[in-house]
């Protein structure tokens, strides 16, 4: 970390990586493709990030983390980079994408529950197969059993 000029300190790009788990590739690509704005610059051309630039890559990551495509990333970093007029646009944005990320979530959760029902119902044949082990005379039941059970 290191401080120009008196202003913010400013973070070089291994220290961005290691705070935000993002590879100096990945961080490099980011400002190539326009999601991050151009980085400012030491004297010898490394790369400076400021409080700001790790807040919105913090941003990124989230927008990531709820599968936003990229393609939508970069339409609002675009309409970010435009300024506060872009603010309706942004905000319909991450509306939409959050009505998405709860549509997921309640599918995810609805197939939580089949899931919880189906280990529920493996661990009753456990149960029941320690309580009474298949023997020669009553032979394997689960031959008998319909494929129902997944």
């Amino acid at each position: 970390t290191s401080r120009i000029g008196g202003m913010e300190p400013f973070l070089t790009i291994t220290e961005v990586a290691r705070r935000t788990g993002l590879s100096a590739h990945t961080l490099r690509y980011y400002e190539r493709a326009g999601l991050i704005a151009p980085v400012a610059r030491a004297c010898g051309g490394q790369r400076r990030y400021a409080a700001t630039d790790l807040d919105w890559i913090g941003f990124l990551l989230r927008l990531r983390e709820t599968r936003m495509p990229i393609e939508r990333m970069l339409a609002f970093a675009r309409l970010r980079s435009r300024g506060e007029g872009t603010a309706p646009e942004r905000r319909q944005m991450l509306q939409t994408h959050l009505a998405d990320v709860l549509d997921t979530i309640a599918t995810m959760q609805q197939a939580a529950l089949v899931l919880e029902q189906k280990i529920a119902h493996y661990q009753a044949m456990e149960a029941a197969l320690s309580a009474y082990p298949p023997t020669p005379e009553r032979g394997n039941h689960d031959c008998m059993h319909h494929h129902t059970d997944g």
